[in-house]
């Protein structure tokens, strides 16, 4: 009799399993529930439909071949999205159609247009396939650029733009596979996100089919102020940072709750075609360790690249980047003060932290010099190790401030065994900041 009992229990447990299983697994095709892939027809409350309809009992939304034009969606727990071959989810260039609310960027909140496509607490969340995010940025870029150049002092905020995506406050996510092209604005964005897995997609901007050669903060992925987040097998080519560890800033930055630190993230096998770095700490950031960075390709963007605010307490550790190889890449350090729009309020100027810093195993050819490592009056340099380098450049200088905790150990550069250079510059005073 337990023993029937027993059978009984297994059988009810496969049962609920595989009615789970099969409820995770129902497919909601955008296609098929009004969305028209021709490119024009704004299929925004069509497509946001099938999320919600899809949310009620889980699964997946799918995004079959052709071009459906949105604006910005709002993925709920328990929809996954796939967006097959061929497929395209195409922004709006009407800025009307991403809905401005109180948002995360530039290390606060303010009010912001929503992203193309937005998540917040979507645990367990997967968006995956071989298809595309396309921001259709182009016109955002002009406008960008255009009022720059009536007014030198517009800033990002000045002219608002859609993110393509925005994750915040989830766990165990994957994207896998997915093509980022021509974003308005930053391309990925996540907020306080932890285990999350980008793998296998692309980031261009522009994606060189547009008229345009620069997409200004198009940052590939911006990882803010997230944990265990590992990015692998990507590829780079962005009109700014290729990818961004971010936080918040200011002189009072420690006691901002809302800003955890950024750590344990891991980069791995990427190729970094255009950009500002393979990896930067800034332009707002301020507890950033415990970072992995290995078997990578630059072919223009700079090895290292560290900002350093006068006006907030940073701290940078435990950065590691290994197995990296130059074709034609940048310089290998650019460590250097970071002045834009910054802001002490009243506050005197707080000390930073950067140490425990390494690159090694390093190879190929770059397309100018080994960079800089300079801090502001208050940075605190402590241990930075060049190690088994062997890169042809077209200059072997490295500035330096007085960088006490710099060692070389087997580096090679253009045939020469090099030697830790002596400071090559003097700290200056904090800058007044711009106006």
């Amino acid at each position: 009799m337990k023993r029937i009992f027993s059978m009984a229990l297994l059988l009810s447990f496969c049962m609920a399993t595989a009615a789970a299983k099969t409820i995770a697994d129902k497919k909601y095709n955008i296609a098929e529930h009004g969305a028209v892939a021709d490119g024009t027809t704004l299929n925004t409350k069509a497509i946001q439909a099938v999320i919600d309809e899809c949310a009620k009992k889980g699964g997946t939304v799918v995004v079959p071949k052709g071009e459906f034009l949105t604006g910005s969606l709002f993925l709920k727990p328990g929809v996954n999205l796939e967006i097959q071959e061929g497929g395209v989810l195409k922004g709006s260039t009407n800025i009307a159609d991403y809905p401005t609310a109180m948002t995360r960027v530039e290390g606060h909140f303010e009010p912001w247009p929503a992203a193309l496509l937005n998540g917040d607490k979507v645990d367990h969340l997967r968006i995956t396939g071989a298809g595309t995010l396309d921001g259709n940025g182009a016109p955002f870029w002009k406008e960008f650029y255009g009022k720059r150049s009536i007014d030198k002092k517009t800033t990002n905020l000045s002219v608002p733009r859609p993110r393509l995506t925005l994750l915040q406050n989830s766990k165990d996510v994957i994207i896998s596979g997915i093509n980022y092209k021509n974003s308005g604005f930053w391309n990925l964005h996540l907020y306080k996100c932890q285990n999350l897995t980008v793998e296998n997609c692309r980031f261009t901007a522009p994606d060189g089919k547009v008229p345009d050669d620069h997409a200004p903060s198009s940052d590939g992925i911006d990882v803010d102020c997230c944990q265990d987040i590992t990015i692998s097998k990507c590829f780079f080519s962005v009109g700014d940072d290729c990818i961004a560890l971010k936080g918040t800033k200011g002189p009072f930055a420690l006691q901002d709750k809302d800003s955890p630190p950024v750590e344990r993230i891991h980069i791995l096998d990427c190729v970094f075609e255009a950009g500002g770095g393979i990896v930067t700490c800034g332009s707002e950031a301020t507890i950033v360790r415990d970072v992995n960075v290995e078997r990578c390709i630059t072919r223009r963007p700079t090895v290292l690249r560290l900002k350093l605010r006068p006006d907030t307490p940073q701290q940078y550790e435990n950065i590691s980047l290994k197995d990296i190889t130059m074709e034609n890449g940048g310089v290998l350090f650019n460590i250097a003060p970071w002045s834009q729009y910054f802001d002490l309020k009243g506050q005197q100027p707080p000390k930073s932290l950067v140490r425990n810093i390494s690159i090694t195993n390093v190879k190929g050819t770059g397309n100018s010099s080994m960079g800089k490592i300079v801090g502001n009056p208050d940075t605190e340099f402590g241990e930075i190790v060049l190690k088994n380098v062997d890169v042809q450049l077209k200059t072997g200088t490295l500035e330096t401030s007085d960088v006490k905790g710099l060692k070389f150990e087997n580096v090679v550069v253009n045939g020469a065994a090099m030697t830790v250079p002596a400071p090559t510059v003097t700290p200056k005073a904090t800058p007044a900041p711009q106006q």
